[in-house]
C-alpha cells in the first residue's frame, strides 16, 4: 500500500482508534501551529495538585537536610576542613599542615573556589620545601594538583566566561584559543617542571603530558612550540576517515543552559509535530528547562508555563506515554552516585497534558512508596498487554543494599511493583538498563549494566518471570560498565548489544592522574590494564559473539552519557560517547563512531568536531531544524558544584542522502509503538538492501524521539516497509513509500499518511 498525502500532524492520536487519529489530523489542519500551555487552560484535579505539591515539599525538605553533606555538591566538608586547618595552624607540625592544605584545596576545587585552591596549594608547597627532610612523592602530588588548578582557572576564565563554539573541543583550534592566557601558561610551567623530574612515574607522567598539551593548545603553542619530547603528536587526534564538520550552535539558539550533569530528551511535548528539548540537572537548586522547537532550528524556552517551575531535575530522564493518551510523559531519575540517605531521593513521573504542561503524579500512580538511588530506567511492554511497564535500575551497595524495581502497568495509569515474583531484583549497582527482544520470541528481554559487578541479561519467559542468562550467553562484561543499549548495527535483523566500560584501571584513591591515565594510555598506545567496552553481535538465534576488537572499538573511553543515530543518512547506526569522570583532570574528548557498513566503526571525533572535553552526559540524536538530518545535543556539565558548563548542540551540515521518519501509532499496542520492529527495503544503484530498526529512545543516558529516523542513502523511496507489532504478532506491509517525509502508520490501518512536506535543504 502506498502513502497518501495528508495534512500536517498537529497532535498525536489521543484516541487509539482510526477515527480518533483522523479527527486529530483534521483538527490540526484547521488549527495549525503550536499549542502551548500558555494558551490552554490546563487544570489539575485537586488530587493531582496535591500530588505535585507533595513532591515539591518532599524534595525541598530532603535537599535542605542532605545537600550540605553531599560529597559532590555540599559545603559541609569544606567548612569543617577550613575550621580544622585554622584550629591547628599554630600548633600542628608543618607536614600536617601540608597534607591538610592539600585536602582543603581539593574541597575548594569541588566548590568552584579555584583561586583559593591555588593559594592553598602554593602555600602547602612552600611549607613543604622548607622542611628538613624531602618528601618527593607528596611534592609531586601537590605539583600536579597545583598545575591542574591553574588549568581549571584557565577554563573558567575563558571556556566558561568567554565561551565560543570552539571552546574545549579537542584538538583546540584557533577559535578556542584563550583570551586570558596567564592561567594556562602557569599550568604549562608547572606540568613542565613535573615532567622534568626523574622521580615521576606512570600514570602521572603520561597524564601530565596530556594536560600539558591541552594547556598548550589553549594558548596556541601546540604543537610546534612544544619541545618534541613534551609533544603529543597531532596524529594522535587524527580521525579514521574524513567526515563533515559539525558546529556547536547552542549559544546562538539560547539552549546552552549552564548546568551540572543531567539528562536530555527530544520529543514533541506540546503536540505540534515539531521536536522540542527537555533538559535536567542534578543540582538540587537548578531547574529543568523546556525549549519548544519551531521546526527550523529555533527554540523558545517555555519552562515558566510548563508546570516545571520549581521542580528539581535529576541526573537522567526517560520518556514514555505511560497512560496511552497520545502524549509523551517523563520520568525524572534522582539519587544516582550519592551515598547514604542523601541518595534516597524520590523519582518524579511527570504527566503531560498534551500541550507541554506537566504534573507530578508519582504518588498517584504507585511509584512513590520506596526511594532508592538511581540514574537509569527504561519502559517496555514486557507482558504484551498493550501498555508500557517500567524497570528502574537502583544502585545497591554493601552499605546500602537495595533492589532494582519492575513495575507492571495496569492499563489504567497506575503501576504495581512485581520485582520479586518476576525475579529481576539485580541487587547490584545498576548504571544502565535497556530492553530488547534478543531471542526473537516477541516479548522484550532486559539487560542491566552494573558497575563493579557482573551484568545481567534477564530473558523474558513470557509468563511474568525472567531468567538471568548473561553468564550462559557470555555477556556479563565489562565488570565496570555504564551505558548500554540494544541496536542492530549490521542490519541483519538480529539485535546486537553495546555495553560501555567505565573501567579506570589501577587507582590511587580518587585523584592525582590515576583516573585519567587509562584513556590517555589508549590514545598514546601504552598499556593500562583497563577494560574495554563490549560490542556483542547477535547471531539471530538468541546467542552473541564478542566482536569488539574486530569492530575497531578497543579504545578506552570512560563513557557515561551515550546514544546512537544515523548522522549521514546512510542507513547505518553511528554512536556518540559522552566521556569523563568527576575530577577536574578528566579532560578527555567525547567520541563519535561512524558505522562503516562492513562490521567496523571509524572514529570521526576530530574530523566531525565532536571531541568536547567537558563531561558528557545526556546525549540526543534528533533533526531539530527540519532539514532531514540528525543533529546531536549533549549535556556537558560535571558533578561538582563548581563544574557547570553550557550545553551543546552540534548542527549537522547535511549531505545528499535521503531519509524518512516513521511515526507509529499503536491501537492494540502502546500508543507510540515502542518495541515495534521496522524493516525497510531500499534500492540504490540497482542493488537492494534492508534496514532494521526498533522503535524506542535509543541509548540509556539521553533520549531520542520515539519516532524512527531512517537514513535511505541515495534511495528516494522505500520499496517495501514492514512493521511488526509484538503485542499481536501481526505485520503491516507497505510499498513505494516516499523518502524525505515523516510518515504516520496507524496499527491495523492500510493507509500511510504524510505528516509534513519537508525536504533536505
Amino acid at each position: 500500500m502506498s502513502a497518501s498525502r495528508g495534512p500536517r500532524l498537529g497532535a498525536l492520536p489521543r484516541i487509539r482508534s482510526i477515527l480518533g487519529v483522523l479527527a486529530s489530523i483534521l483538527l490540526a489542519s484547521l488549527f495549525p501551529g503550536p499549542t502551548t500551555a500558555q494558551g490552554i487552560a490546563s487544570h489539575r484535579t485537586p488530587e493531582e495538585q496535591a500530588s505535585h505539591e507533595r513532591m515539591l515539599a518532599l524534595l525541598a525538605d530532603l535537599f535542605e537536610e542532605t545537600t550540605d553533606a553531599n560529597p559532590y555538591l555540599g559545603l559541609a566538608g569544606l567548612r569543617e576542613a577550613r575550621a580544622e586547618y585554622s584550629r591547628v595552624a599554630e600548633t600542628a607540625h608543618p607536614l600536617e599542615l601540608v597534607t591538610r592544605g592539600l585536602e582543603l584545596s581539593r574541597l575548594e576545587m569541588r566548590a568552584g573556589q579555584v583561586a583559593q585552591a591555588v593559594e592553598e596549594l602554593s602555600k602547602a608547597r612552600s611549607v613543604l620545601h622548607r622542611l628538613d627532610a624531602p618528601h618527593p612523592r607528596l611534592d609531586l602530588k601537590i605539583l600536579y594538583e597545583l598545575a591542574l588548578a591553574h588549568l581549571r582557572l584557565a577554563e573558567t576564565s575563558n571556556c566558561v566566561a568567554r565561551h565560543t563554539s570552539q571552546s574545549c573541543i579537542l584538538p583546540i583550534g584557533t577559535g578556542g584559543v584563550h583570551v586570558v592566557q596567564g592561567p594556562s601558561r602557569a599550568a604549562m610551567d608547572l606540568f613542565s617542571e613535573l615532567l622534568a623530574r626523574d622521580d615521576v612515574v606512570e600514570p602521572m607522567r603520561s597524564s601530565s603530558l596530556w594536560l600539558l598539551n591541552i594547556a598548550a593548545m589553549t594558548v596556541g603553542d601546540w604543537p610546534n612550540r612544544l619541545p618534541e619530547k613534551l609533544r603529543v603528536p597531532p596524529t594522535v587526534f587524527d580521525s579514521d576517515q574524513d567526515f563533515p564538520h559539525f558546529v556547536d550552535v547552542a549559544p546562538e539558539l539560547g539552549i546552552n543552559s549552564f548546568d551540572l550533569c543531567g539528562g536530555a530528551l527530544a520529543e514533541d511535548f506540546d503536540g505540534d509535530g515539531i521536536p522540542d528539548l527537555l533538559t535536567s540537572t542534578w543540582d538540587p537548586h537548578g531547574s529543568m528547562h523546556l525549549f519548544l522547537g519551531n521546526g527550523s532550528g529555533g527554540f523558545t524556552e517555555a519552562t515558566d508555563r510548563s508546570g516545571l517551575e520549581g521542580m528539581p531535575g535529576g541526573l537522567n530522564m526517560v520518556q514514555a506515554d505511560y497512560d496511552n493518551d497520545g502524549d509523551i510523559d517523563v520520568l525524572v531519575l534522582r539519587g544516582g552516585w550519592i551515598p547514604g540517605e542523601a541518595g534516597r531521593q524520590p523519582n518524579s513521573l511527570l504527566r503531560n497534558d498534551g500541550h507541554g504542561f506537566f504534573t507530578d503524579v508519582t504518588f498517584l500512580v504507585g511509584l512513590g512508596d520506596r526511594h532508592w538511588p538511581t540514574q537509569t530506567a527504561a519502559f517496555a511492554d514486557y507482558d504484551l498487554d498493550g501498555d508500557l511497564d517500567l524497570y528502574i535500575g537502583n544502585e545497591s551497595s554493601p552499605n546500602a543494599p537495595c533492589s532494582s524495581q519492575l513495575f507492571r502497568n495496569d492499563g489504567k495509569g497506575s503501576f504495581t511493583e512485581v520485582t520479586a515474583e518476576a525475579g529481576v531484583s539485580n541487587m547490584r549497582y545498576a548504571k544502565a538498563v535497556t530492553w530488547g527482544d534478543f531471542d526473537g520470541d516477541r516479548d522484550p528481554d532486559l539487560y542491566v549494566s552494573n558497575l563493579l559487578g557482573s551484568n545481567r541479561l534477564y530473558r523474558n519467559e513470557g509468563d511474568g518471570t525472567f531468567t538471568d542468562v548473561a553468564g550462559e550467553l557470555g555477556v556479563m562484561d565489562p565488570y565496570d560498565s555504564f551505558a548500554a543499549w540494544f541496536f542492530d548495527y549490521d542490519n541483519d535483523g538480529a539485535l546486537d548489544l553495546y555495553v560501555a566500560s567505565y573501567s579506570q584501571g589501577s587507582q590511587e584513591g580518587n585523584h592525582a592522574a590515576f583516573r585519567l591515565y587509562p584513556t590517555v594510555a589508549s590514545y598514546l598506545d601504552l598499556p593500562c590494564g583497563a577494560e574495554t567496552a563490549r560490542l556483542y553481535r547477535g547471531d539471530g538465534s538468541g546467542g552473541f559473539e564478542d566482536v569488539t576488537e574486530r569492530a575497531g572499538l578497543g579504545a578506552i573511553s570512560l563513557t557515561m552519557g551515550a546514544n546512537f543515530g544515523d548522522l549521514d543518512n546512510d542507513g547505518l547506526l553511528d554512536f556518540y560517547l559522552g566521556t569523563g569522570y568527576p575530577n577536574y583532570d578528566g579532560l578527555v574528548p567525547n567520541v563519535m563512531y561512524r558505522n562503516r557498513g562492513d562490521g567496523t566503526f571509524a572514529d570521526v571525533t576530530s574530523a566531525g568536531g565532536f571531541g568536547h572535553l567537558q563531561k558528557g552526559h545526556g546525549v540526543v540524536f534528533c533533526d531539530f531544524d527540519g532539514d532531514g538530518d540528525q543533529d546531536v545535543f549533549e549535556e556537558v556539565g560535571g558533578a561538582y558544584r563548581g563544574d557547570g558548563f553550557g550545553n551543546v548542540l552540534f548542527q549537522n551540515p547535511g549531505n545528499a542522502n535521503h531519509w524518512a521518519e516513521i511515526q507509529l501509532a499503536g491501537v492494540r499496542s502502546n500508543a507510540f509503538g515502542v518495541g515495534a520492529r521496522i524493516t525497510a527495503t531500499i534500492r540504490e544503484h540497482g542493488t537492494t538492501r534492508t534496514i532494521h530498526r526498533v522503535a524506542g529512545a535509543g541509548g540509556s543516558f539521553g533520549g531520542n524521539p520515539l519516532w524512527v529516523h531512517l537514513g535511505l542513502g541515495s534511495a528516494v523511496e522505500i520499496e517495501n516497509l514492514d512493521v511488526f507489532w509484538p503485542v499481536t504478532g501481526e505485520h503491516q506491509r507497505f510499498e513505494r513509500l516516499p523518502g524525505d517525509h515523516r510518515l504516520l502508520i496507524l496499527e491495523g490501518d492500510p493507509a500511510v499518511r504524510i505528516l509534513d512536506s519537508a525536504a533536505p535543504q
